[in-house]
């Protein structure tokens, strides 16, 4: 038994002659209110306004970017104006505080880093070489202790 598998499903459906649904609607939107604007002012302020909204239908219905629809770039747009934004990093001057310390105020304590001396480095060295010796785990096969007849021993 066979089953024919559907294609094309990412494809919207051409509902109005050439266009889709949505197209139709951002088409018609467009013109509906560029026709109210020609019913209620006068024609040259008319065809003013109506140039930016008919533009604008027409990218809604046809414009693509990086192959999204344009009402996603003014989706976008609009979430980007209307939230707020976070800034990391923001420079600020710094108030020298003209407060004087007290006797009882207690310094600031600095952490004490030992320094090795080079015969404490000695000492480290020779007690890490020793027990690499004793571990014959880390031990080296070239450094492995060998017999007269130069085989390793185990």
């Amino acid at each position: 038994m066979r089953f024919q598998v559907p294609q094309f499903i990412e494809v919207e459906d051409k509902i109005f002659g050439p266009l889709t649904f949505k197209q139709f609607i951002y088409v018609a939107g467009g013109v509906g209110f560029c026709v109210v604007l020609f019913l209620f002012l006068p024609k040259f302020l008319a065809i003013l306004i109506s140039l930016p909204i008919i533009l604008f239908a027409l990218a809604l219905a046809f414009y693509k970017i990086n192959d999204k629809p344009f009402i996603n770039v003014v989706e976008a747009y609009v979430k980007y104006t209307l939230t707020n934004k976070l800034y990391i990093w923001k420079k600020e001057e710094k108030k020298e505080s003209s407060r004087q310390y007290t006797v009882d105020s207690k310094p600031i304590e600095q952490v004490y880093v030992p320094k090795l001396s080079e015969s404490k480095l000695k000492e480290l060295t020779w007690s890490l070489d020793i027990k690499e010796n004793q571990n014959p785990v880390t031990q080296d096969s070239d450094s492995l202790p060998t017999t007269n007849d130069s085989r390793p021993t185990t």
